[in-house]
């Protein structure tokens, strides 16, 4: 198989020189060099620019609402977990209307990847200060620059237990493709925040910029089980930016809480045959 074997020949809409298109291309190398089946692979997105993903790989796809991403792979997770699960959302919709769900699936330590998509602003809906947003950003809906301050995803993400945390480069593929296979064979909840040039709405976070500061901790003697480390790198931003595996730590995941996985996945076991027995039990 090549990555060809991905497209579903859907047109793609994106604008050109788009970060998506680097993790759109990541995604696929990292399946096809994992090995994993496409019958056994399932994506989740949801709204903004990110959501075409579920259109331009050839995997099982649901595109769901406004932030719900994280509830719907959970549920096809905890359905039948030999599926490999892998959420996208936007900076938006992540860390938006979806940041109260983040936050459980990551202390709930689900099995699933959350790529976020993260741009620093709403590219769907013609570039609106996102959650993400440095504070003093100019948009043509705060040409005052952004008051509040950003969302920051990593710090988030080491509040919450995740187990898996991660910031990537869209323009970076080949480092890209290593760090999402290793989440996607993470025994646990996995988030990789990529930072994804917007063309054409963002001209502050753009490709330049980010080349001109990030630099991979793998290269810089960072030891990602330090939980103390990590959260200081979490809030390095400035002229030097990290990149790769900021945490990790292996913990029990929240299929193991469950006795009834235990016979395995809930789609391959048999159903009962009646109810009665059932309602016997709890008169």
């Amino acid at each position: 198989m090549s990555t060809a074997d991905f497209d579903t020949g859907e047109k793609n809409t994106w604008c050109p020189g788009c970060g998506n298109f680097g993790i759109l291309n990541a995604v696929k190398q990292a399946i096809l060099q994992l090995g994993l089946p496409r019958e056994r692979v399932v994506e989740v997105s949801g709204i903004g620019c990110h959501g075409k993903m579920t259109d331009y790989v050839k995997v099982n796809g649901i595109h769901v609402i406004h932030g719900r991403v994280l509830p719907v792979a959970t549920g096809i997770k905890l359905s039948n977990h030999n599926l490999t699960v892998i959420g996208h959302a936007g900076d938006g919709d992540a860390f938006g209307i979806g940041l109260g769900h983040f936050a459980h699936a990551a202390r709930r330590n689900v099995p699933i990847s959350y790529i976020t998509h993260d741009n620093m602003v709403y590219g769907l809906t013609t570039g609106q200060t996102s959650p993400t947003s440095l504070q003093g950003f100019v948009t043509k809906t705060s040409p005052r620059g952004v008051f509040e301050e950003p969302i920051n995803p990593i710090a988030q993400a080491l509040a919450s237990h995740t187990s898996f945390v991660a910031r990537c480069y869209a323009g970076d593929l080949r480092h890209l493709v290593e760090i999402l296979k290793q989440a996607f064979t993470w025994r646990g909840f996995s988030l990789i925040d990529i930072l994804q040039p917007c063309v054409t709405f963002n001209k502050l976070n753009t490709y330049e910029y980010y080349r001109e500061r990030v630099y991979k901790l793998e290269e810089s003697g960072h030891d990602p089980g330090d939980y103390t480390a990590a959260y200081s790198k979490a809030w390095e931003w400035g002229e030097r930016i990290p990149i790769g595996v900021i945490y990790k730590k292996e913990r029990p995941t929240y299929l193991e809480a469950f006795p009834q996985l235990k016979l395995g996945p809930l789609a391959l076991q048999p159903l009962r045959p009646s109810i009665r027995e059932l309602f016997k039990e709890y008169r």
